[in-house]
């Protein structure tokens, strides 16, 4: 198999790694740095329950081979907290009750939180659209599309 160093940030840790270049970068953030919060769901690119941001855009980590990712910084649902303080986003799915079963919890709060830093505050139709990458079998979305806008609103009022 061949192999190719990488040299990439992930959650503000730098690392260098020789990977496959067939392993994806979400099969890295698992099995190699042992950051679990992207999960496999479909491995298709068509659930975003591994969608984790790529400088600052989210992806679907199931479709991006970990070689492509080399010299990018990775931000995963592990690096949003700081210590033990949550993110806004994260702390406003707990309390709006946006999270069920969480499986695709992470995928959805990292879609939003692109969304936030590049929208500031998009509209709840801007919301849904830009969200339609996420699939959940628990929510129903409402409860995730209000937590966003919420969220979103709170944000721009600071």
């Amino acid at each position: 198999m061949f192999k190719k160093e990488i040299n990439i940030m992930v959650n503000n840790e730098h690392y260098v790694r020789e990977v496959a270049v067939n392993r994806t970068l979400l099969e890295f953030l698992r099995e190699d740095l042992g950051l679990t919060g992207a999960k496999e769901g479909c491995n298709e690119g068509e659930c975003g329950a591994c969608t984790v941001l790529v400088d600052g855009k989210p992806v679907n980590s199931c479709l991006m081979l970990a070689v492509e990712a080399d010299g990018s910084y990775i931000l995963t649902i592990e690096g949003l907290a700081k210590g033990d303080l949550l993110h806004p986003l994260q702390q406003a799915f707990i309390d709006e009750g946006a999270v069920q079963c969480g499986f695709c919890t992470p995928g959805m709060i990292m879609t939003a939180k692109a969304i936030l830093d590049e929208y500031g505050n998009p509209s709840e139709k801007e919301i849904r659209k830009l969200m339609e990458g996420n699939l959940c079998r628990c929510t129903g979305y409402t409860r995730v599309i209000k937590t966003v806008k919420k969220t979103a609103e709170a944000l721009a009022a600071k």
